[in-house]
């Protein structure tokens, strides 16, 4: 009788083995011979563009069955055209994951024209790097110091590109926060024609994330010919130990909760990547994992490495979560974004 009870306990154990490998197989049948596709919402040769292609060099040795990859840029509208496309047209299959700038979330949260998707229905990947964020001046405008730019007895031209962009959303969230005294400068059609407005003296400087910054303003910030006045970061960035931080000089809640909904947030999904709604859950999760592995490979990080490109990873489910949050914003901190949006405060 031990005997009979001792065989149907393997008999068992042999079959649940099998309904637990099952879907693993299943999935590695899937991606057997197929080609994930990778939609990024810029030009080539951008920092979207670097990022994805070096991902997807590398992440099919984190999936099941090996697929292979291929990356096909769509610009438009700020990203906009390549985040729709994702979530109406691409086939929720697990084979297409785009990406664009974070900021289009916050877009749908202030109901700005153009948004054809909901945010909270996209399968998350995750974000390769959380971005950090400054505003650098011109040595020559005068204003080298956080003091001298709250003291400036006219407003500070700072350049950016169009409303909803981190160049024109920070000084402005500063401006209501701070009590900088601004004057955004908009039009440019990027980093570098702000970056040649500020050399010529058309405007003082800008306000954009520190890791390109660093980059694209390198020679001169090693020459003394700009300073970096103030950062805005959830802690103060090692690289800018002695640069006054924004949060820490927010005076009360609703200050706190603008600086966090329309500059922390944003940066910390700059670069997200996404799947349309819909996709298998299996499937994401696998996605999900291969994504986070890719960003740990040796081979990948030494990759990265050469490109000059920073890796700082953010989980698809935090991700998630942090959209999420996005939508369940104080009434008062949506108001005043849409309001800056507009240009009405």
């Amino acid at each position: 009788m031990v005997k009979g009870i001792y065989s149907y306990g393997l008999v068992t154990a042999f079959f649940a083995s099998l309904l637990l490998t099952a879907p693993a197989v299943a999935q590695q049948d899937f991606y057997k011979g197929k080609t994930l596709r990778f939609v990024v919402g810029y030009s080539p040769g951008g920092g979207f563009d670097i990022y994805t292609r070096a991902i997807a060099r590398h992440i099919n040795k984190h999936i099941p069955g090996n697929p292979t990859t291929m990356v096909q840029n769509q610009p438009g509208a700020g990203g906009l055209i390549a985040a729709n496309t994702v979530y109406k047209v691409a086939k929720p299959d697990g084979l297409t994951i785009g990406t664009f700038i974070g900021s289009l979330v916050v877009d749908q949260v202030l109901d700005a024209p153009g948004i054809e998707f909901d945010a909270r229905k996209f399968e998350w990947v995750g974000v390769p790097m959380q971005e950090s964020n400054a505003c650098v001046l011109t040595k020559a405008s005068g204003i080298t110091s956080l003091e001298k730019w709250k003291s400036s007895p006219t407003p500070v031209k700072i350049g950016a590109t169009a409303p909803g962009d981190p160049t024109y959303n920070i000084p402005l969230i500063l401006k209501q926060v701070l009590g900088m005294p601004v004057q955004v400068v908009g039009g440019y059609k990027g980093i570098a024609g702000i970056l040649v407005a500020a050399e010529s003296g058309e405007i003082a400087g800008a306000c954009w994330q520190w890791e390109s910054i660093k980059t694209t303003w390198r020679k001169a910030l090693d020459a003394g010919e700009v300073s970096v006045v103030v950062q805005i970061n959830r802690q103060s960035h090692p690289e800018l130990s002695n640069v006054p931080n924004a949060v820490s000089l927010a005076k009360d809640d609703a200050g706190r909760s603008l600086l966090q909904a329309g500059i922390l947030d944003p940066a910390a999904i700059t670069r997200l990547y996404a799947l349309p709604p819909g996709t298998p859950k299996d499937r994401v999760q696998i996605l999900r994992k291969a994504f986070l592995d890719t960003l740990k490979d040796p081979e990948f990080l030494e990759e990265a490495k050469k490109l000059n490109i920073e890796v700082k990873p953010m989980s698809g489910d935090d991700l998630e979560k942090l959209v999420a949050g996005l939508f369940s914003l104080p009434p008062d901190t949506v108001k005043t974004l849409k309001a800056l949006r507009q240009g009405t405060r």
